[in-house]
Formats: C-alpha cells, sequence, structure tokens
C-alpha cells in the first residue's frame, strides 16, 4: 500500500446505549454473522497493518477474548478504562507505538461498510502532502449530529467543530467529519499532551488537535468520500439493520467498492 510503515488503532470501547441488548459492547453487535469490529480489524490487516490496537472498555473482556480468538498475535489492546471521550481513547495507545516512526491510522470498531479502496485513497493523499493529519469527511443532506469541518480560503483544515459546540454558522455547514484520520505518530501525541477536555461533554475530542496543529503552522489535510453510507457509523439497531442489509446486498452501494 505504502512505503511508509504505519499502525492502525481501532477505537472499540463504547457501550452502545441504543442498541437493542446494551450489556453487549457495541462493536460486539454482529453485521453480515461477525461482530462489526472484526470487520474493521479484517480492513486494517488487508491495508497491511499488523499488529492492530484495539481500544477496549465495556465489557473489555468480551471483546478480548473474541478478537484473541480470530486473530491471535495480529491484534493487541489497550485498555481505556474511563470513557473520557475519543482523545483520551487514542491517548492509551502511546505506550504501545512509543518508538515507532510512522503514521497512525485511526478507525471506528462502529463503522464496518469501510473500504480498503477509500483507505488507501485517504492514506496516499497524507503522504503526498505530508500532512500532520489528515481526516476522511462526507457531503450529507442533513449534517445534525456530525461534527463540521471548518476550512479555511484556501481548502485546508482550520477546525472541526462537534455539532453540540457548533454555532449556527458552523451548523449549516454540509462536509462532516467521519471519525476516520491518518496521524503523523510524533505530531499525534504531542497534541494530545495539550489538549483539554473544554467543552460541553467534559471530554477529551480527538478533533481538538486540530487546534494544535494549525496553531503549530502544521498542514491539515481532508479527502472526502465518494460515498456516505461508506463512513456511516452505527449506533441504533435501524443502523445495525441498515449496515446488514448493504452487505447482503447483491447490488453493490458502493459503485464497485465491495
Amino acid at each position: 500500500m505504502s512505503s511508509v510503515p504505519f499502525m492502525t488503532v481501532v477505537m472499540a470501547a463504547g457501550k452502545g446505549k441504543r442498541m437493542l441488548n446494551a450489556e453487549i459492547p457495541k462493536v460486539m453487535h454482529k453485521v453480515n454473522g461477525k461482530p462489526m469490529v472484526d470487520h474493521v480489524v479484517d480492513l486494517a490487516i488487508n491495508l497491511g497493518s499488523t499488529p492492530v490496537i484495539v481500544i477496549v472498555g465495556f465489557k473489555r473482556e468480551m471483546v478480548i477474548d473474541h478478537l484473541e480468538g480470530v486473530y491471535g498475535k495480529a491484534v493487541t489492546f489497550a485498555i481505556q478504562a474511563e470513557q473520557l471521550g475519543t482523545g483520551h481513547a487514542v491517548m492509551q495507545t502511546e505506550e504501545l507505538l512509543k518508538g515507532f516512526d510512522g503514521d497512525v491510522l485511526v478507525l471506528s470498531g462502529d463503522v464496518p461498510l469501510l473500504t480498503q479502496k477509500t483507505m488507501q485513497n485517504l492514506v496516499n493523499s497524507h503522504h503526498r502532502t505530508g500532512a500532520a493529519m489528515t481526516v476522511l469527511t462526507a457531503d450529507v443532506d442533513d449534517p445534525t449530529g456530525y461534527g463540521r469541518i471548518v476550512r479555511l480560503s484556501d481548502g485546508s483544515v482550520d477546525r472541526i467543530v462537534e455539532h453540540k459546540d457548533a454555532s449556527e454558522e458552523e451548523k449549516r455547514v454540509s462536509e462532516i467529519n467521519s471519525g476516520i484520520y491518518v496521524f503523523k505518530r510524533k505530531e499525534l501525541f504531542d497534541a494530545l499532551h495539550h489538549i483539554t477536555p473544554e467543552n460541553s461533554q467534559h471530554e477529551y475530542y480527538l478533533t481538538d488537535v486540530f487546534g494544535y496543529f494549525v496553531h503549530h503552522g502544521m498542514r491539515v489535510s481532508a479527502v472526502l468520500a465518494k460515498h456516505f453510507d461508506e463512513i456511516r457509523g452505527v449506533n441504533t439497531v435501524d443502523q445495525l439493520k441498515e449496515a446488514e442489509s448493504a452487505l447482503k446486498s447483491n447490488v453493490n452501494v458502493f459503485g464497485g467498492l465491495l
């Protein structure tokens, strides 16, 4: 895929309060016969990333036992004992990535429809631009609930604003954050050490590293996905059924990507 080494971090610590069975970690709910997280780990391995670091939290023994049974040493784990946000989750991988000289791909364990073609495009663009960080985005008709991508006049990314923290003007932005990123490792953890939970949820947002990068004159890039459905996360029972239908269907909803 690329001559630049990279490792993948999969965020899989959430509870999934809106799923049918809230006592099962969200990423363990099945799509097309296997847990959502398996689809994401498969993607990372197919991209050439091993081991894959999976961040676990809620009912972590269940997730660890399952993934070790399926993937063995191809996966390793970071524990997020408290759910203090996406930035806090990635902070838990720092020791595992210490000494690694490459890029860090961050995926979400509840985005099972993401394809290898899109990820290759994202990583290739990241290397081509020399960015400290590149985010996968999508244009949507109704961006409610999603973080908004705020661009500068030259097209580069100025910041990402969570929906609950967005102004009325920012809420009208249709380009949204997928929660999927590529970072330069050193720059990522330098930035994480400087973010704070000064927001309505009192959490450490991974998106807050944008401000650090921009303040220090580092390039932040964005790549627009061709298909919004591909980067759609699964947060409810209905969304789980939609993902199941997409993977089972004989109709190629992503125009040749599946």
